[in-house]
């Protein structure tokens, strides 16, 4: 069985954050210094902090999150004001696209806006010294169901080939093989 070349998807243009366990978050309540913080995303998706034993934050953008910490506040202070600025994380691990095998530095890479894989080789440093680079393939969910595509990573970096530089995607998994000898 043959697997089929990665297609060129449209690029996510309306693509929106999704806070995930491990995100660190920087709290501010507008006239409450006191209560304004830096707090980190737990392993259980959730954050405590002042006046708030605990709240879920996985799963929700920093929008949603603000407008519920204000209505868990707004039960102490009057009309509270909140903003959330996202300091660093993956996400939640749906969006996350994860690199695995020959890659210099394989790992979990946060999806940005527009992503190619030119972007994803950039962010793991490369193909490692034993990658079968052409041979590379991305697993992804198309309409619920997980399909293969093959990825020429070898002719992007090495070769230049820029119709080798597809668009990758939040959840996209990113398997490069060690090349036989």
């Amino acid at each position: 069985m043959s697997i089929p070349d990665a297609p060129n998807v449209e690029p996510l243009s309306e693509f929106t954050y999704i806070i995930g366990p491990g995100d660190s978050l920087e709290m501010f309540v507008w006239g409450n210094p006191e209560i304004s913080r830096s707090v980190t995303v737990r392993p259980d998706g959730k954050i405590s902090f002042p006046l708030v034993e605990e709240m879920p934050a996985s799963g929700k953008t920093s929008y949603q999150l603000a407008r519920e910490i204000e209505k868990e506040l707004a039960k102490y202070i009057r009309d509270p004001l909140v903003t959330i600025i996202l300091g660093g994380g993956l996400g939640p691990y749906s969006e996350q696209i994860r690199v695995i095998g020959q890659a210099t530095k394989p790992q979990a890479v946060t999806y940005k806006e527009n992503m190619s894989l030119l972007d994803l080789m950039i962010q793991v440093g490369g193909l490692g010294q034993y990658a079968a680079g052409n041979r590379g393939i991305i697993i992804r969910k198309v309409n619920g169901v997980q399909q293969e595509f093959r990825v020429r990573i070898e002719d992007l970096i090495d070769g230049g080939d820029i119709s080798a530089n597809i668009n990758v995607l939040p959840g996209d998994i990113l398997i490069i093989p060690e090349s036989f000898f």
